[in-house]
């Protein structure tokens, strides 16, 4: 048979309309797998081969199949997979599902072409279309969950619970050991389909950290994505590979939870609430909680759970309370409010009026038994609430068990989140507040203001070749605090000599007291041997500081290296009352580099309290990390303790950051102590170490791109910077768009908007450098703030290679050629990323862009969907 379709396409996998299933019968999957896709009540055609079930079309073997499969499923032992997965690639079938073991799959598709979820892989469930591809016990019903998942296990566990709570799923994809297709591609579909709601992950193994940080950053930028990470604390009894996930998740907008039951809450949250929130307040949920029960006892258990997660008991004015008080005169009108026994059967009418109160973001309505009340008709009612309330989402805890099956059933059948438990339902409204940080934070706008870091970056080179060349790998202090000085983070002045006599010359210089350190990169805790003498006050006290330490060192570690000493002057006595703390640079075998944020001094090995995030970072970010450590309130000021300037320390944070941008040799470096106080921040000590020649370590989010910034004239002599947009552009893009003519935007947005929304803002300002570009042409006036007065952009279609394109320059700036230039900026980027083809939409009475990207070298044509749109498309393949 002729291929006639060349390469891997994601609707072969997503949308199949033919699937094939190459099985031997021998294997245990086997037949499940024949069963499932035979009772799955798939709307295309079946093929099987090497196995036999009712409904599925047998064939002989590949090469007689009667049609080319879009998917194939090969459940066949591994010494057989690279015969079928060569004569499928040559039949054009590319997509394909590996349930078994399959140890050399990467090289099996480099070879063959294919792509392969698995091995081991779950398999496939597409409910929607009726294709069950899977190795699960039952099927699963079609409906909004999404769920990716690494473990067999688990897919059946999470399937099971959905069934019994009458939850079904747009996908199933099993990601199995991920050494073929992995999470990014299935991100990438989910975050495009319409039929998905929340996304659940179960994660064991990232394969390429960058893709999946974006992919899983497009696809919470739209609905809720919550992850679950099995063995994370097996693999790393530090804690710190499951804290650098966190981060990572927190970076992309994922709601991490630490078990199988908080992931199961979090998906019924979100499940059954998401559409109450989406008719609801504009804003997702925050955190502050009411509660509304019929006892006061499964009240108070509630309140209390809620406190200890962070939440706030949501408060009312006293209008609110009398307005409550007139509605519900046998209720209390607090937090929690409480209906007697007597009256259960309105507790979905005081959910309701409390749900409209402003300042509550979620409601906890808890039901327990109650005498000569009907339960079933108390469910209705309180079905019936959650449904129309039109403010805050309402979750509802149904207690017992005899008696309150049926309740919890004809709740969950009407979309109602539901929990057997105060506690659970407590977890769902902290799922959501936290669904909603994360989310946020990952699309918060920052301030115009932009630390511009300007390290000496020469300085930091010439370092670090002079270690390559002595063959060393690791940084002495004073080498460490000479890098930290290139890039402008303050360290006390010190002289690192050789011998004691130079020590006493150079504290001379200096003047006393001085502090005399030993000098050696295999001893990043010098205190522990005696390695660090303070308040030096002569030159006597000064040879007796340096043949004790030399004594010790060689006592404790005989096999340390000493490069001599280092001498500082005694660090100011204001300082005494400064904070000490951390900053590490270390690096992740699944997320790379990585900056954990805490308290320094001896003691921080054992009170931990660290934050950890992602490079790059701005000051945003670095401050948010800050605040996510307990010491925070200290450095706010306490007591006797004078406030910190946060801000300096962010700045820190952010000068690492760059640091580890601008020199990825760089493996680990830590700060500590960094002196925090009043007088500002100093770096005291500092270790560090470069990687092994020629080894790497990819950031897992995208630097921003410098080097592509470029001054720009235009034909009346103006002038502007031509750059990559990044956050801090969010408040001159909402007025460039204020400024555009009303005809510049019903062109560029094909309708008549006034103002960008906050979230629009922020998806067009924080792109991934990767998969995206925007250009923009910004204008600096003398002594003025600087303003957007162009942009250009480019959006890449994932699995393709092409992008599409969007122009506008504000009307001041017409006819001066900025137009074109930003778009030979995009045509330049598109290149340099190997895609093929630039297309676009231009109105039909938009014929200045018409004419426009004629002169570009673009080709039109009417677009087939919309006669009142030409599509511009643009080759870029060498002719």
């Amino acid at each position: 048979m002729t291929r006639h379709k060349p390469g891997f396409r994601e609707t072969a996998l997503f949308r199949p309309a033919c699937v094939v299933l190459v099985a031997d019968p021998a294997l245990p999957e086997a037949a499940i797998l024949a069963a499932n896709l035979a009772a799955g009540g798939f709307e295309g055609r079946i093929h099987a081969i090497g196995i036999e079930a009712p409904g599925l079309l047998a064939a002989p073997d590949i090469e007689s199949l009667p049609e080319v499969p879009d998917l194939a499923v090969i459940c066949l032992p591994p010494e057989a997979q690279r015969e079928a997965m060569a004569s499928l690639a040559r039949l054009g079938c590319f997509a394909a599902v590996i349930p078994v073991a399959s140890p050399d799959l990467a090289e099996l598709c480099e070879a063959t072409g294919m792509r392969a979820l698995g091995g081991h892989s779950f398999g496939l469930c597409l409910p929607s279309i009726g294709l069950n591809a899977s190795l699960s016990h039952l099927p699963p019903r079609p409906g909004r969950l999404a769920l990716l998942c690494q473990s067999s296990a688990m897919a059946r566990a999470i399937i099971d619970w959905a069934d019994g709570e009458e939850l079904g799923f747009s996908h199933i994809v099993g990601i199995g050991t991920n050494q073929g297709l992995g999470f990014a591609l299935s991100l990438d579909w989910l975050a495009r389909d319409p039929e998905a709601g929340a996304v659940l992950l179960d994660l064991r193994r990232i394969k390429n950290r960058r893709m999946f940080i974006s992919a899983a950053r497009a696809t919470a930028r739209t609905r809720p994505v919550v992850a679950i990470r099995p063995g994370g604390r097996q693999s790393d009894a530090s804690g710190t590979a499951d804290a650098v996930m966190e981060a990572a998740l927190r970076r992309a907008g994922v709601l991490r939870v630490s078990g199988l039951e908080d992931l199961l809450s979090a998906a019924e949250t979100l499940a059954r609430l998401r559409s109450v929130v989406r008719r609801g307040k504009d804003a997702l949920p925050g955190n502050r909680i009411a509660i509304v029960a019929n006892g006061q006892g499964p009240a108070q258990l509630a309140a209390d759970d809620a406190l200890r997660g962070g939440a706030r008991l949501a408060e009312w004015t006293e209008s609110d309370a009398a307005a409550l008080r007139l509605a519900l005169p046998s209720a209390s009108s607090g937090n929690p409010l409480l209906l007697p026994p007597e009256d259960s059967h309105r507790l979905g009418e005081a959910a309701s009026l409390v749900a409209a109160l402003q300042g509550v973001d979620s409601v906890v309505a808890i039901h327990a038994p109650a005498p000569l009340q009907d339960g079933e008709i108390t469910a209705g009612l309180l079905a019936a609430a959650c449904k129309a309330t039109r403010g805050a989402p309402i979750l509802v805890s149904w207690l017992g068990r005899a008696g309150a099956d049926v309740a919890q059933q004809r709740l969950g059948q009407q979309g109602i989140a539901v929990f057997p438990t105060p506690e659970a339902a407590i977890r769902g409204a902290l799922h959501l507040a936290t669904d909603r940080r994360n989310r946020a934070a990952a699309a918060e706008l920052p301030p115009r203001e932009v630390l511009e870091v300007v390290p000496d970056r020469q300085a930091a080179r010439s370092l670090i070749e002079r270690m390559r060349s002595d063959g060393r790998l690791d940084f002495n202090e004073a080498q460490a605090l000479s890098l930290l000085s290139a890039y402008g983070i303050p360290v006390i002045p010190g002289k690192a000599v050789a011998s004691v006599e130079e020590a006493i010359e150079a504290a001379m210089r200096m003047g006393f007291p001085v502090v005399l350190k030993a000098l050696s990169p295999d001893l990043p805790r010098k205190t522990e041997v005696g390695g660090v003498v303070l308040g030096i006050k002569d030159v006597s006290s000064l040879r007796q500081a340096a043949a004790g330490m030399l004594r010790n060192i060689r006592a404790q570690r005989p096999d340390a290296r000493l490069d001599g000493f280092l001498v500082q002057r005694q660090a100011m006595s204001g300082r005494r009352r400064s904070h000490e703390l951390r900053i590490r640079l270390g690096d992740d075998a699944m997320f790379g580099p990585f900056i954990g944020y805490g308290r320094g001094g001896t003691a921080s090995d054992f009170e931990p309290d660290v934050a950890f995030d992602l490079p790059p970072l701005n000051r945003t970010l670095a401050l948010a990390q800050i605040r996510r450590t307990r010491s925070v309130r200290l450095l706010e000021g306490f007591r006797d303790h004078a406030s910190v300037d946060l801000a300096a320390v962010a700045d820190t944070l952010v000068r690492v950051s760059q640091m580890a941008i601008d020199f990825p040799e760089i493996e680990g470096l830590i700060i500590n102590p960094l002196l925090a106080g009043d007088e500002g921040i100093l770096a005291l000590d500092a270790s560090g170490r470069l990687r092994a020649p020629g080894v790497v370590s990819q950031l897992a989010v995208p630097p921003y791109p410098a080097e592509l910034s470029r001054p720009w004239t235009a034909r009346d002599g103006r002038q502007v910077v031509i750059r990559p947009i990044r956050p801090e552009d969010a408040a001159a893009h909402a007025e460039a768009f204020r400024n555009l003519a009303p005809e510049d935007v019903r062109w560029r947005f094909f309708s008549q908007l006034k103002e960008l929304p906050a979230a629009q803002i922020a998806r067009m300002t924080q792109i991934d450098y990767d998969r995206e570009m925007a250009f923009v042409a910004v204008e600096t006036p003398e002594g003025g703030v600087p303003r957007t007065v162009g942009v250009a952009r480019l959006i890449r279609e994932p699995g393709l290679r092409q992008g599409e394109f969007a122009v506008v320059t504000l009307p001041a700036w017409k006819g001066q050629g900025l137009g074109r230039q930003l778009m030979e900026r995009l045509m330049e980027w598109a290149r340099d990323h190997a895609l093929e083809r630039i297309v676009g939409q231009v109105l039909v009475g938009n014929q200045p862009m018409l004419g426009f990207v004629r002169a570009l070298g673009f080709t039109l044509r009417r677009s087939a969907e919309d006669e009142e749109v030409m599509d511009a498309i643009l080759d870029l393949r060498p002719s």
